[in-house]
């Protein structure tokens, strides 16, 4: 009986340990990011914001390319939320200039600091997976959100 407790006293340390340790604040996500276009290799940086409501939004910030730089100022992804017991942010919805309709979008804090995300169409099994780099300050001296 006296290992059943102690079992069970381990298990219940471990288990808070690792929530309290690794659980990342809903704002964890707010900044900037360089990321690459997966489809035309075009470095843009976008920055993440709280839109209230507890939900997320992105919008592009800079663009290297001069033939895309309409694309600044674009809210580009919308409606993410923090889900603590999953520890990442859900339900996105985001456009692409250029393809019809919207994509679905989930985002993961990776430990070495950089932002995952995963966009995809129906079922996350149709989409493409990006890492976006966080960084310090914008690129871009018109748009500072």
């Amino acid at each position: 009986m006296k290992f059943l407790k102690t079992l069970f006293l381990f298990l219940l340390v471990f288990s808070i340990k690792g929530v309290l340790f690794s659980q990342n604040h809903p704002d964890d996500i707010v900044g900037f990011y360089l990321n690459e276009d997966p489809f035309s290799k075009a470095l843009s940086q976008v920055y993440i914001y709280n839109a209230g409501n507890g939900t997320y939004e992105a919008i592009v910030v800079w663009v290297r390319e001069e033939e895309r730089k309409q694309y600044e100022g674009l809210v580009f992804m919308t409606g993410l939320t923090f889900n603590a017991t999953e520890n990442e942010w859900q339900n996105g919805a985001m456009i692409y200039p250029g393809k019809k309709g919207k994509f679905k979008a989930f985002m993961r804090l990776e430990k070495d600091g950089r932002l995952r995300v995963r966009g995809y169409w129906g079922v996350s099994m149709f989409g493409k997976t990006l890492y976006w780099e966080p960084e310090k300050e914008s690129r871009n001296e018109k748009i500072k959100p």
